[in-house]
């Protein structure tokens, strides 16, 4: 454009020259130069727009992949996940991440020299990490590497930007050159970019952490809930019988402590129904115990499904309640089924009853703890810790007709306990 410029500006002054016509090349003069500097102003913004495109797209490109490792949190083995991905989109000669004392991850040219555990070396890095603001290094000399001299460091330029969350440094991240001064505007806007993007999911992830641990939290008060309110169920029992049988209450009381015994052995939110289903084995040898004949048991779950993961302590509330609401106001024999069965990647357990059944005006209040009035807290805190470890989609369905009897039915993911094995 400048020479093009240049030849029409030399050929009009040598043309006006030659006529004498000095006066008429000024406004042509004026005219071509408002032109070509207009056109050379449109030519930077359409670059410094498809500059600032693309460093969004990266940015967005590197957050987009990145979550899923930042999601575990900052440390040294996702920190060398999120490296690979930043260098590859990025192409730069090296990249580091570190947290406030230690370098958790590098990768690229120099990464014999350094390694992830190493503390900070560079004051450029820890002047970064005490103010929370990017610096830009642009030679061999100001970025001062400690090896210099004892290693041949290939490291000459760098841009260092801060890692936030929540407002505060928890770390660095460092993209590397090789040449003195070779940092260019658009490296230094996609570092502040991906940094930027980076401290938001260290956020997300923080705060995804604080919930689990208060779901966990609520989760585990609802359990402890539980947990008494079999007991003391299970204790009236054996006292019923310790006048008429001591030595039957004797056993019983031998089954409470196994009982206890296996709940507190086990760890965890989430167990297989086959261990789900010796808790339940045990509280129905504590109620046939009182029953008799009048209660029978009936199971139907297939041997492929005995290792289904499921919240500990869910189907024996459901049966504990089946018994005692539906079964024990009943005239004559009662019958408490269980069945398991899937559909696709779901999981139904149903326990049904054929006992007295649900009054309408109360089926609605079932679920909600102190409101369902003598249902008991297990229905209800079953049906909550369903939801809260795996969404309102998921939780007990109840159906019930007076003096037929009542289904209640558990929904949840299927997951095999291979699969889990981390979460038990």
């Amino acid at each position: 454009m400048i020479w093009r410029f240049l030849v029409i500006l030399g050929t009009e002054l040598v043309l006006t020259l030659v006529t004498g016509q000095l006066t008429l090349l000024i406004p042509f003069l004026i005219g071509n130069t408002l032109f070509l500097l207009y056109q050379l102003h449109a030519q930077h913004q359409q670059a410094v727009r498809q500059s600032s495109e693309r460093n969004a797209e990266l940015s967005f490109k590197i957050a987009h992949e990145t979550l899923p490792y930042l999601r575990r949190g900052l440390n040294e083995k996702n920190a060398e996940s999120i490296a690979e991905i930043i260098q590859e989109i990025a192409q730069v000669a090296a990249v580091s991440i570190t947290d406030c004392e230690k370098q958790l991850a590098y990768l690229g040219v120099g990464c014999d020299q350094h390694h992830p555990g190493d503390r900070i070396l560079t004051q450029a890095t820890r002047e970064v990490i005490r103010t929370g603001t990017y610096k830009i290094v642009r030679t061999q000399k100001e970025l001062n590497c400690p090896r210099q001299g004892v290693c041949d460091c290939p490291l000459a330029a760098a841009v260092i930007v801060p890692l936030l969350c929540q407002g505060k440094v928890v770390g660095t991240m460092k993209l590397y050159e090789t040449k003195d001064g070779q940092i260019s505007p658009d490296l230094i806007r996609l570092a502040i970019g991906m940094a930027q993007l980076l401290g938001i999911q260290i956020e997300l992830a923080e705060l995804d952490h604080q919930a689990k641990l208060a779901a966990e939290a609520q989760l585990d008060a609802l359990q402890a809930q539980i947990n008494p309110h079999f007991f003391f169920n299970v204790l009236n029992t054996i006292i019923a019988t310790s006048r008429t049988n001591p030595n039957r209450s004797r056993r019983l009381l031998i089954h409470l402590a196994e009982f206890f015994r296996k709940a507190l052995k086990s760890k965890g939110t989430l167990i297989c129904v086959s261990e789900e289903m010796k808790f339940v084995n045990t509280y129905l040898i504590l109620e046939k115990a009182r029953f008799g004949r009048k209660l029978q048991v009936k199971g139907e779950i297939p041997e492929n499904l005995l290792n289904a993961v499921i919240p500990r302590l869910s189907i024996q509330p459901l049966v504990e309640n089946a018994v005692k609401h539906g079964i024990t106001a009943k005239l004559g024999n009662g019958i408490v089924s269980i069945k398991v069965e899937h559909r696709e990647k779901e999981l139904y357990i149903y326990v049904h009853d054929d006992g007295v059944g649900i009054p309408t005006e109360r089926l609605q209040d079932v679920l909600k703890p102190g409101v369902g009035s003598g249902n008991g807290v297990g229905m209800a805190n079953v049906h909550e810790r369903l939801i809260g470890l795996y969404g309102e989609e998921y939780g007990l369905r109840i159906q019930s007709e007076l003096g037929v009897g009542t289904t209640v039915t558990m929904h949840l993911p299927l997951t095999m306990m291979e699969d889990e094995q981390e979460i038990l």
